[in-house]
Parts: structure tokens; sequence; C-alpha cells
């Protein structure tokens, strides 16, 4: 892979800090699949929905968050738990070779996948070469 998406996040396990509401915040496992036409990046953010997610592009630091809403069983106490909520946040450096105007996103099934086109001029050319 070229270094044209690179973490910006740094490789502590997904379990973060605590936030002030004392929600976690997770760094969601992604995965980069990387093409002559662009990038797209793939990460599992369950319990998220389309309308909770935010993807910002600043500077060529790409930011993912994603927002869970609590849920409590109706009429149950909880007396063991394994499943962790809170929050997924992760950021990326993108180089110069992508078109911010054409990133899309989507989200289904607890994964949202971003694809990021490479601009015009920063796709490979082919060179047609003549017998002479």
């Amino acid at each position: 892979m070229s270094n044209d998406v690179t973490q910006t996040a740094d490789k502590t396990p997904a379990e973060g800090p605590e936030t002030t509401t004392g929600a976690r915040i997770y760094r969601p496992l992604t995965d980069i699949i990387e093409t002559e036409e662009g990038v797209t990046l793939v990460l599992e953010m369950p319990g998220v929905a389309a309308e909770d997610v935010d993807v910002t592009l600043e500077q060529r630091v790409l930011t993912i968050r994603g927002k869970v809403r609590p849920t409590q069983p109706e009429k149950l106490q909880l007396a063991y738990a394994e499943y962790g909520e809170g929050d997924f946040e992760r950021a990326f450096t993108l180089s110069d070779d992508f078109d911010p105007e054409k990133i899309d996103a989507s989200v289904a099934n607890g994964v949202l996948t971003l694809t990021l086109p490479r601009a015009a001029e920063a796709k490979p050319k082919k060179i047609a070469v003549k017998a002479s």
C-alpha cells in the first residue's frame, strides 16, 4: 500500500478513555482497500445509525465519529455485561491525491463505507507507444 492514507491514531487498544459523559470512545476496526481509482475505508461501528455518523475533512485529516444511542432492556435489570457501549472515533491523514468533493459515505448493518476517489490529475496516465 502506498502512503495515500495514514493513521493519525496511535496503536493503542480499541478501548479508549472515557468522555465527560462517562461513555467510552472506541477506535473502530478498519479495512483499507486501495485501487487505481481511489481508496475505500470500511469501518466497524456497531449500533451507529447513519444520522449519528459525522465525517469531516479538514487540512487533509479525515475524522470519523459515530455516536451510539445507549440501549437499556425494558423491565430488566442487567446482571452482567461484556458488551461495552460507547462512541467511535478514528482519524486518517490523506495525501493530496483525493478529490474532497467526491468522497462518499454510507452505513449498513453497523459498517461504515467511505469511498475516496482520486483526483483526475492524480490518476495514473497510460501513455501510448507508437512504432516508428
